[in-house]
């Protein structure tokens, strides 16, 4: 058996790695005896003289290419100083209720096993000192409720791993950890109160996995959380009130999940933020509000997404976050950036807005902006300027190209209609160039997917006579009918091609219903009719009846 023995100091780390070992026996120890200066080119004939070590071995590693496929009580009981044990990289199956003794272990690494089971009670011995337990790259597949009693436990890693849902209270027993890890799983269930008990746990990480969303329930008792981790599962709705059980949160990674929509309550709550990582969805709505409770937000990454509109129309959409140093907008297909897109944002030092084919820059886009810095604003096009900052303080309006966009020729016009009737907007736009039309309409800053909409196009003539050029109008018809109050909103037409969108005036439309008076008769004497009669009779708003 070729062994590697490292001897350091009082208390002396054992190394056996790389070897054939399926069992290590108590009687083992009993053929272990090596001199006060151990002679490593002859261990067999030193091996007699190991054993008076084995209880000053404070740190066990028997990892890499053994075979241990299974601990016992007797194994381990020898190495009474043992304080940081190294299983990984072995074929454990199980940890009974009998696998260790009662050691001083602070650390126990279990990694990249086959463990599909613990035992009940398990870590009866261990409950006093243990502090690190790492049981990542296995096969459990689920967590019985106070299956860690661990009252000292800092770190648990429970990555890679099968587990497909987590029940109310199955971490009550940890009232120390700090971190825990379970990334890599299964997961599509978190119960109400599944982390409950974790009242000082930083740390949380959950990705990788198949939550659909995120509540509250299954925050609840996180009050001391600051990281959260919820990057690459398929998560498409957050619940109102989610973060009133973790409001001390610093870091929210939601990177590429199923969000479409960021609403006013989103984020209501984190006012510690500091970074918030909501790349790679699919975000095309962000209310007005959404960002609003973050006034301590530095760091902002929407990259990927499809915010284009919020970019190009929206007044002031990120305002708010009046601290935020950093901002990502990569590749959201972003072909214009005016002034009110980054009003607001004072002081601001990072901006990529690389991968969106930006056309055009309003006047004082980023004046306000003192401290950006000039890497990745113009790499769509790799438009170099010498001096950057008074490039952007006097720029007046900036083409990277001729821009044949739609242009609004007729605006959708406010209207009041009665509740029943229908309701047409209509908006037309010019442009000179033959790049096929995109036609959509918005209620409230949201595309309307269903409604009944109604394109066509025709040429005219403009300029001076003598030098008249043919344009394409075309026209946008909005028809909505049998209107409610539910009708009721801001309704705006958007018209782009390739070079870029061109965004109407906001036409609001107010809903009004018949209301109804009673006049009574005329008095009648006549015994077959009533003394006095009623009778029912529109009024239409205004009406004093």
């Amino acid at each position: 058996m070729k062994t590697d023995l490292l001897l350091f100091g009082a208390r002396r780390p054992l190394s056996l790695p790389s070897n054939r070992l399926s069992w290590i026996q108590r009687t083992t120890a009993d053929i272990f005896r090596v001199p006060h200066q151990p002679d490593y080119n002859n261990v067999n004939q030193n091996v007699k003289d190991f054993l008076i070590f084995l209880n000053m071995v404070s740190v066990l590693l028997i990892q890499a290419n053994n075979r241990i496929g299974g601990i016992s009580e007797e194994q381990l009981r020898s190495f009474s100083s043992l304080q940081t044990l190294d299983f990984s990289n072995n074929k454990i199956v199980e940890i009974k209720m009998d696998s260790f003794p009662a050691l001083p272990l602070r650390n126990l690494f279990l990694c990249n096993n086959r463990i599909s089971s613990l035992e009940l009670g398990w870590a009866a011995n261990l409950a006093g000192t243990l502090q690190v337990l790492e049981l990542s790259h296995n096969r459990i597949s689920s967590i019985p409720a106070r299956l860690f009693q661990l009252p000292n436990l800092q770190h648990l890693d429970l990555s890679r791993n099968q587990i497909r849902r987590v029940e109310g209270l199955t971490f009550q027993d940890l009232p120390t950890l700090r971190s825990l890890k379970l990334q890599r799983n299964r997961l599509s269930g978190l119960m109400d109160g599944a982390f409950f008990g974790l009242s000082n746990m930083e740390v949380l990480q959950l990705g990788f996995n198949n939550l659909t969303e995120v509540s509250k329930g299954w925050l609840y008792g996180l009050e001391a959380l600051q990281q959260l981790h919820l990057e690459h599962n398929a998560i498409s709705r957050i619940q109102p009130d989610t973060w009133r059980c973790c409001q001390k949160l610093s870091k929210l990674d939601l990177s590429s999940n199923h969000l479409s929509r960021l609403e006013e309550s989103s984020f209501d709550g984190l006012s510690l933020l500091d970074q918030l990582h909501v790349g790679n969805n699919r975000v095309s709505f962000i209310a007005g509000g959404a960002f609003r409770g973050l006034p301590n937000l530095q760091m902002l990454d929407l990259q990927n997404n499809e915010i284009s509109w919020t970019i190009e129309d929206m007044n002031g959409p990120f305002s708010a976050l009046e601290k935020m140093k950093t901002l990502f907008l990569q590749g959201n297909q972003i072909r214009s950036v005016t002034k009110k897109s980054f009003s607001g944002l004072d002081e601001l030092q990072h901006l990529d807005l690389s991968n969106n084919g930006i056309m055009s820059i309003q006047a004082n886009a980023f004046s306000q902006m003192k401290n950006l810095q000039q890497k990745n604003i113009l790499e769509n096009r790799q438009v170099q300027f010498k001096n950057f900052q008074s490039f952007i303080s006097g720029l007046h309006f900036l083409f990277l190209f001729d821009l044949p966009k739609p242009k609004i020729t007729v605006q959708p016009e406010t209207q009041s209609a009665l509740k029943g009737t229908n309701v047409t907007f209509v908006c037309s736009a010019a442009s000179s160039s033959d790049s096929p039309m995109n036609f959509s309409w918005k209620k409230d800053n949201e595309v309307l997917n269903d409604a009944e909409i109604h394109n066509q196009a025709h040429l005219r003539a403009q300029g001076d006579a003598g030098s008249e050029t043919e344009v394409t109008e075309y026209t946008t018809t909005l028809q909505l009918r049998n209107v409610d109050f539910s009708a009721e909103g801001r309704y705006q037409c958007v018209i782009s091609n390739q070079f870029g969108s061109s965004y109407s005036t906001k036409a609001r439309l107010t809903v009004n219903s018949i209301r109804t008076l009673t006049h009574p008769f005329p008095c009648s004497f006549r015994r077959d009719q009533p003394a006095c009669g009623h009778s029912q009779l529109p009024v239409l708003p205004g009406d004093s009846g």
